[in-house]
């Protein structure tokens, strides 16, 4: 049979027989896992940043001298900034720069107090 041949009964059959994607398991699946991706701050505390027992920015602190560390930060600056307008998340992008350069901004007012 042709999907031009079918009658209005087939497709009620059709119905009955494959309730449609809404109501399916992996439906509700990725709702839930859309819902934690936009309660996520990937900006400000991204979970993928914290595994173990120290977040991962200040592990790379630790392991760096003050002058490295700001270098760092400042290039992590300009690399939000650099790319904000080509990843399709221009106003992410832009927050990260604005984290890095306060970041860098409270260090450099720390060292000059």
């Amino acid at each position: 049979m042709s999907i031009n041949d079918a009658t209005p009964a087939d497709w009620d059959r059709l119905r009955q027989q494959h309730p449609p994607l809404e109501d399916s398991l992996i439906v509700r699946y990725l709702e839930g896992a859309k819902q934690e991706l936009e309660e996520e701050d990937l900006v400000y505390n991204p979970s993928h940043y914290n595994t173990g027992n120290i977040e991962c920015i200040d592990a790379i602190e630790e392991s760096m001298s003050s002058v490295a560390f700001k270098g760092y930060l400042k290039g992590n600056c300009m690399k939000y900034l650099w790319r904000y307008d080509y990843k399709g998340k221009q106003v992410e992008d832009l927050q990260k720069a604005t984290w890095y350069l306060n970041k860098l901004t409270e260090m450099v007012i720390a060292e000059n107090e």
